[in-house]
């Protein structure tokens, strides 16, 4: 991998030059082992440590594929999805993998007793696949996650709808935690020049996510004077909902768990906040079984006092069970409660009352298409959206790094670097990167 690297870090190099680099037999990356799908079983989800289940070791490189690319991966970040596989939560990805394997000849690469995680990376493409024309060796990208073909009918509207759709690094093998990941070409985008490998890798997922879920018309369709309430606003997923409310017109209402946390959606720019550690809602009596409207009412009111009287046009939902019953409160007659995950747990529970009456609407949002995460990427690219990191750690660190994603002990996103020896490196574009820094300085108050 050495050469590969001094290739990347070469400003001479050619595409030609990178596509007579010999490709190693192994590589290194983060993994689950099959073997290990029940090592947690009987624990509560947060009792389950994924520095137990996450090895760092070598692993075979796979077989380039028609319209696949192989990436050299400078680097890359934690989602939620790579804490699921972890822990082993909702289920055992192999049962994914299996799936796969079993689709066609293609499929069976994946199909292992080993699990490489990550959704996310930025790096050099290495190798391309029969039929790939706009990528070639030595372009510089980024890659979302959404793994399709597009051979039958149902994607050709939506490719979220395709019924072969899988997100790469979860329910496919060979993901971004390591040096060398397998994608296929329609994920890759252009890296934004600007941004260092470390913020080009963090945004991918989690922007792609909240641009699809709150602006896209196949998600909250937002448009200039809603009013958005954002759950975990600065978080990885919030702190782009939050920014997009802003950048497009809206009126971002930030639930946040501390003052600290406060600080940074006022430091984006939002003004309406909602401090949960202060306001102490209990939408669940201490069981959990049971929810208190009169919880629901008091955040209702919380929101009315802050917007000026006005009720919520569209919900971020993405914590899931312990806010669902809230959400479709607070939304107003006619809105929209958008949600793309449970972190909190998958069974929802919420008065239909509220729903039906008032003509409410519940919209599903996974991920994003190939179009929505490209115009995703070149918000970025132009310096209209920010992606923020609050730590990076090294490839051999991933488990550390899950553990902090896992127990939400962080603020942003959470970077890997991978064949990258040290943060700071890929920036070509200095005079956008200095108005970057300053968007970050105001987001950290300095």
């Amino acid at each position: 991998m050495q050469k590969i690297l001094e290739a990347i870090q070469s400003d001479s190099a050619t595409s030609d030059d990178f596509a007579n680099l010999e490709l190693p037999d192994h590589y290194r990356a983060a993994f689950v082992k099959k073997e290990d799908a029940n090592m947690f079983e009987g624990m509560a989800s947060r009792d389950k440590d994924p520095r137990k289940s996450l090895h760092i070791d070598d692993v075979a490189m796979p077989e380039l594929g028609p319209g696949e690319a192989l990436v050299a991966v400078m680097a890359s970040a934690i989602n939620y999805n790579t804490v699921w596989t972890s822990i082993f939560e909702p289920v055992s990805t192999f049962g994914f993998l299996e799936r796969l394997g079993r689709s066609s000849d293609l499929g069976k690469r994946h199909d292992l007793p080993y699990h490489v995680v990550g959704s996310d990376l930025s790096g050099v493409v290495l190798q391309t696949g029969p039929g790939v024309q706009r990528w070639k060796a030595g372009d510089r990208v980024v890659a979302h996650c959404l793994s399709v073909d597009l051979e039958g009918p149902d994607g050709h509207n939506d490719t979220m709808l395709d019924t072969e759709q899988r997100i790469w690094g979860f329910e496919t093998n060979f993901g971004g935690l390591a040096h060398v990941a397998l994608v296929k070409a329609n994920q890759l985008m252009p890296k934004a020049e600007h941004l260092t490998w470390e913020e080009a890798a963090a945004p991918g997922l989690v922007n792609a996510t909240a641009y699809r879920q709150l602006v896209s018309a196949n998600g909250g369709n937002m448009k200039q004077g809603d009013n958005v309430l954002i759950w975990g606003a600065s978080g990885g997923l919030g702190g782009f909902a939050t920014q997009y409310a802003l950048n497009g017109g809206a009126n971002p209402i930030c639930v946040v768990s501390n003052e600290e946390k406060a600080n940074i959606a006022r430091s984006m720019g939002a003004e309406l906040i909602i401090n949960r550690s202060e306001e102490n809602y209990k939408f669940w009596n201490e069981e959990g079984t049971k929810q208190d409207p009169k919880e629901w009412k008091r955040l209702g009111s919380k929101i009315r006092e802050l917007t000026g009287g006005e009720d919520i046009d569209i919900v971020f939902e993405h914590p899931g069970r312990e806010t669902f019953g809230a959400s479709v409160f607070v939304t107003r007659k006619g809105g929209v409660i958008t949600t793309c995950a449970s972190t909190s747990g998958y069974m929802h529970e919420y008065d239909n009352r509220y729903l039906w009456m008032n003509l409410k609407r519940i919209i599903s949002s996974h991920f994003a298409n190939y179009r929505e995460s490209w115009e995703a990427n070149r918000l970025i690219a132009q310096g209209k959206i920010h992606p923020t990191l609050s730590k990076t750690y090294s490839l051999d660190e991933v488990g550390q790094a899950s553990l902090d994603v896992h127990k939400n002990a962080h603020q942003g996103k959470v970077g890997v670097l991978c064949l990258a020896p040290e943060e700071g490196q890929g920036v070509r574009n200095q005079e956008m990167r200095a108005e970057h820094l300053e968007a970050l300085n105001r987001f950290r108050g300095v």
